[in-house]
This record gives structure tokens, C-alpha cells and sequence, in this order.
């Protein structure tokens, strides 16, 4: 098949196009680098089967062609990272909902089956764990900036199962746990990329909200297998799905792992949220993911625990420096 993933230059979105390439496909990858990098796909470019298209999924003369010529569409193209959309709200909103516009308008003209990446923030503040497809949402006050990243992609999935609904556009919708692994960049607030450099280079590691908050780390490969199969599953269609790994780790704990696998001399260092985002951040004590709904659709597994998560971004941080 030929393949359109928005977003193809980011984390999960260049390992997406790794195995794709790897399986036979033909890939496009359409990413302006906001957040992403070409050095995440540096390995495909001299590859026949590999086009990169620098420039936004907001540009509809840009994508129509490349909807058009596609089979599929893996639409993970947004704004990520608390860090970012701390700083740039207009461009998190305008990205996550207008791309989102774009590409499902297109899926839709052309009958593209399309998967939709969606995010474990539109839980929000909910407080019954673990989180299910159908629980309510909870979210903070508009004057809080975190926010409106959660409610960009319930537009998202708003507008994806309005296609689904009123069209019968092919959607799948997946909400990612904290996705982690090789090729992630701490730059935009990822914890565990975040933790590990400063490990490395014996800073300290700088823990928010008192680090007693728990959450679920999913290595990028098991994402990966787990969205290639939804897309292949007929049962899938028109459903919201949890992805990620149901075991936790509280943040302190994660700190104190990174430190003993390092051999590091880095000491804990307990700030507030204004500190590091320079805004009030509201927080989550737990985030952890109920995968009845995909473990039924794909017999879905989780194949990566945490320490061999973080060995693989420990010596991927190495290999760097």
C-alpha cells in the first residue's frame, strides 16, 4: 500500500514510517519540523519507497495530492509536550484542530480510511481509574493554558467520529499512554528524555508537583504494532481506543530508577510547575489505562516493561553524547 502519515518526522510518526517501509509499503511523510526532525528519518531518505514532504497538514494544496494518491492515513501530526503548549498555545489549538480539519475533510472526500492519534489528556482531572474509552471528562478552567491541548484533540475525535458518523469515513481513534523510547527529544517536557540527559550529565533532576504522581510508560514499538493492527481491523472502526501499558511508575520513582541505571551522581530536585513552564500547570495524580477494548479487538500485549524501556533510551542518550 502507499501510506500518508502526518507528523511522519516526529517520534512515534518515524518509527510508524521504519516498520511500514520495513513490512513492503510505500511511505509519504508530510511534517514541517515544528516539533519534529529530519534526523528521526534520516535512515529512509535515500529509500525508493520513502517521500518526505516538508510543510503543514494545514496547507490544503499541499495535502490534497498526497490524499489522493494515498491508500491509507495515520494522521498524527499536533503540537506535544507540556513545555510547548505552555509556550505556544495559538500554535498548539491551531495545529491540533485545523490539521485535524484538513486531513479528515480530505480522508473523507477521497474515502481514505484514517487513524487519528489521540492522547490520554482528554481524561483530565477524571479521578476513576483506570480510565475507560466511555468515562466522562474532566477538565480544568480555560485561564489554565494546559487545557486547551486536551480539548484541541476532543475536537479531534469530536470531528473524526462526526465523519464516521454522518459519512461512514473508515476512523479509528487511539489515545496514547506516555509514549517513550529511542528518538524521543525531553526538549518539549517528556519526562523520562528529560530525566535520562540530565542523569548523564550528573545534573539535577529537576521533579514537578512533588512527584507522587503515577504514570504508565508504553514503549513506541508496541504503539507502533498496536496502530498497524487497529487500522487492519475491521471490528476497529469508529471506536475510541486506549493504547499504552497498564504498569505504573510514580515520578519519584522513575527519578530514582534513572539514577541507579545511570550510575549517577544527580540529586533530586523538587520545583514548582512556574518554575520550569513559567505558568500555573494543573496535573493528574494518575493516569493508567484500561485496554479491555483493544486487548478484545487485536489481543493486544504490551511486549516492553519499563527497565527495558529505559536501558534502550539510556543507551540511545549515550550513543548521542
Amino acid at each position: 500500500m502507499n501510506v500518508l502519515i502526518t507528523g511522519g518526522a516526529g517520534f512515534i510518526g518515524s518509527h510508524l514510517a521504519e516498520r511500514l517501509i520495513a513490512d513492503g509499503h510505500g511511505v509519504v511523510v508530510v511534517d514541517d519540523l515544528s516539533t519534529g526532525s529530519v534526523d528521526n528519518i534520516r535512515g529512509l531518505l535515500g529509500e525508493p519507497r520513502f517521500q518526505f514532504v516538508r510543510d503543514s497538514v494545514r496547507n490544503e494544496v499541499t495535502m490534497t495530492p498526497l490524499v489522493d494518491r494515498c491508500d491509507r492515513i495515520y494522521h498524527l501530526a499536533a503540537a506535544v509536550g507540556v513545555k510547548l503548549i505552555a509556550d505556544r498555545p495559538v500554535h498548539t489549538i491551531e495545529t491540533n484542530i485545523h490539521g485535524s480539519e484538513v486531513t479528515l475533510g480530505l480522508a473523507n472526500r477521497f474515502g481514505r480510511p484514517i487513524l487519528v492519534a489521540s492522547t490520554s489528556e482528554v481524561y483530565g482531572k477524571n479521578t476513576k481509574i483506570p480510565f475507560q474509552e466511555e468515562d466522562d471528562t474532566l477538565l480544568g478552567s480555560t485561564t489554565v493554558s494546559r487545557w486547551c491541548y486536551a480539548c484541541s484533540k476532543m475536537v479531534d475525535e469530536f470531528l473524526a467520529l462526526a465523519y464516521h458518523r454522518q459519512y461512514g469515513l473508515p476512523v479509528v481513534i487511539c489515545r496514547f499512554f506516555n509514549t517513550v523510547g529511542p528518538r524521543q527529544t525531553g526538549q518539549y517536557g517528556m519526562v523520562v528524555p528529560r530525566f535520562v540527559q540530565r542523569a548523564l550529565r550528573n545534573e539535577p533532576i529537576e521533579i514537578t508537583g512533588g512527584g507522587k504522581q503515577s504514570r504508565c510508560f508504553s514503549h513506541v514499538a508496541d504503539i507502533v504494532e498496536a496502530i498497524i493492527r487497529l487500522m487492519d481491523c475491521p471490528a476497529a472502526v469508529g471506536q475510541v481506543v486506549n493504547v499504552g501499558t497498564e504498569q505504573s511508575v510514580t515520578i519519584d520513582e522513575l527519578a530514582d530508577r534513572v539514577i541507579a541505571m545511570t550510575g549517577s551522581s544527580s540529586i533530586k530536585k523538587y520545583v514548582s510547575y512556574e518554575e520550569i513552564y513559567g505558568v500555573p500547570i494543573d496535573d493528574m495524580s494518575v493516569r493508567r489505562p484500561d485496554l479491555t477494548r483493544v486487548r478484545g479487538l487485536i489481543g493486544y500485549e504490551p511486549r516492553y516493561d519499563l527497565e527495558t524501556i529505559l536501558r534502550q533510551v539510556i543507551d540511545y542518550e549515550k550513543a548521542r553524547i
